[in-house]
Parts: C-alpha cells; structure tokens; sequence
C-alpha cells in the first residue's frame, strides 16, 4: 500500500460564520504540532451560505495557499458538498469533516494513524452525542432502521470518515443524486477500521438540519440503500390478504347457517377503509420510487459550481 504524502480535509459550509477560523486554525495546529510530516490540503465547500462565510473563507486562503474554495450558486445539500469536494482532492488520504466543530478535530491523527496501519477506510462513529433530546431521539430511532438492511451502520451513524486515494476514486464513479454515502462507503467493502467517539454540543450558531431535512436524509437513506420499504408493504398487503381471507370464510359459515346479520354496514366500511389504506400506502411508496428514477433520468447535476478559488 502508498504511504500517505498528503492529507485532503472536505470541510462543508454552510451558514457557520461563527466556527470557520476556529476549525482552520484547529487543523493548522494538529497538523503543525502532530502531523506534520503530511502536506495539507483544506477544501472549503461554501454550499450556497447567505452569510459572511465566502468572504471569511476568502480572507483565510488570502492567507494560506493550502486551502481551495469550491462555491456552489446555491444550497444543494451537505452530501452534495462532501462529493465535491471527495473530487477535488488531491491527497493521499481524504477527510469530511463538519465545520461546527462538533466532531474533535484531533480524531484525524487517530485517523491517519489507522490508514498508515492498512486500514482503507477510518470511520470516527457517534457512542453519544451531547444533543437535545428530540435530535438523539430521532436519531437511536433512524439508525435503528437503518441497521436492519445495513448491519455494518455503527448505532449512532456517521459522517466522520477518512478514505484512501483508491476507495474515494471508487466512491466518486457513483453518481446518484438521493445517494446516502455512507451506505456506498459500507458497501464498498474495502478494509476499514472503527473508532468511537462523543458528538460534542454546538457552541456557534444553531444546526441548519431541522426536523424534514434530517427527515429528507433518512428517507434518500432508507430508499437509497434498503429494500425495507418494498419488504414491509409486501408484508403488510400479505398479512391484511389472510385477515380478509379468514374473515370471508367466517361469513361463508354464517351465511351458511342462516346466521348473516342483516347489517353488514360497519365490515364493509371496515374493509374498504383496510383496503383503501393499504393501496394509498402502495401509491406513496411506488411513487417514491418512481420520483427518483425520474430524478437520474433527467440527468440534471447534483450541484452546480460558481466558482473554484484555488
């Protein structure tokens, strides 16, 4: 395997004015201090931030050659901004990294080390998260989920992940638009190593993911990387056909014995309201679906660029 030379950090930007220089300067000085033997290569990815992130992004590569801005025209998304940046890179080893400084910034020594060792792919996963108790809450529940049809998931999630040269180059060949990349990451099945690690609370500013976007991030990941809708109304259309079936020969041996109640108003609504339900939450699901396939047959980019400084 290539010893590592140079180390890419994909630092996605948007609306964290507050936390900008500090993350810069707590990865100058890691690298400065710890790794120093490693180029270092930053790549901001401003995704379509409407407040002074640009300029504070431009005044710090005014003053450090090492860091490349990628600005998109507008919000696409924080997937869409750690691929743009993964394809940009030119390092050795490749590290996404959040910009609220929420994750410890020193892991990436722990994560080079596991590189240098074999490892292809250093996974920092969340054991605890100093969060409300609404956002853990979603987030036990989501990965919950998640872990039925992706047994490699870590229980909390991640989004902190260091690749090398060569897996990046295989995650990059991917070109869905509702992907979920940690699920390509898993599934590329390269050898990885786990490190542990507690979310810290956010000190700067509030999280931009509110309540549908993290909706939104778990439902592109349930769709994208699980067969577990398809299962489950495949499971609940059979189990509602037994329950009509078994109903029907109940009225067929009281029909047979003269014992039909004259109203059968309340079984036919019953029915129709079962039935009615079950062929709503097909529609949604297929429909799903069939919005993504539309969504890649149109072929439109998963972002668009404005402008690179570098």
């Amino acid at each position: 395997m290539e010893s590592i030379k140079k180390v890419s950090i994909v630092v996605p930007v948007f609306r964290n004015e507050g936390s900008l220089t500090q993350t810069y300067e707590q990865l100058v000085s890691l690298f400065e201090k710890c790794l120093n033997k490693y180029a270092l290569e930053i790549i901001f990815v401003n995704d379509g931030s409407d407040d002074l992130s640009l300029e504070i992004l431009k005044d710090l590569r005014e003053h450090d050659g090492r860091i490349k801005i990628i600005s998109f025209t507008r919000n696409f998304g924080q997937v869409h901004a750690v691929t743009a940046g993964y394809l940009y890179s030119t390092g050795d080893v490749i590290c996404a990294i959040s910009a609220d400084l929420q994750d410890p910034i020193s892991l990436i020594q722990k994560m080079v080390e596991s590189c240098e060792e074999g490892a292809e792919i250093a996974i920092c996963y969340r054991i605890e998260r100093e969060d409300d108790l609404l956002a853990k809450l979603f987030s036990k529940i989501a990965y919950s989920i998640l872990r039925l049809s992706i047994p490699k998931m870590p229980s909390g999630g991640f989004d902190y992940v260091m690749l090398r040269r060569r897996v990046m180059d295989t995650i990059n060949q991917f070109g869905s638009k509702t992907r979920f990349y940690q699920s390509d990451i898993l599934w590329s099945g390269y050898l990885l190593k786990m490190i542990p690690y507690t979310r810290k609370k956010r000190l700067h500013g509030k999280s931009q993911h509110s309540f549908w976007k993290k909706f939104k991030i778990f439902l592109d990941a349930l769709l994208d990387a699980s067969y577990l809708p398809i299962r489950f109304v495949s499971f609940v259309g059979a189990a509602i056909s037994l329950l009509g079936f078994g109903y029907s020969i109940l009225v067929i041996l009281a029909w047979i014995q003269n014992k039909t109640p004259f109203s059968g108003y309340a079984p036919i609504i019953i029915s129709v309201l079962v039935v009615g339900g079950l062929n709503i939450l097909l529609v949604g699901v297929i429909g799903e679906y069939i919005w993504r396939i539309y969504e890649e047959v149109r072929k439109k980019p998963g972002y668009i660029i404005d402008k690179i400084y570098d």
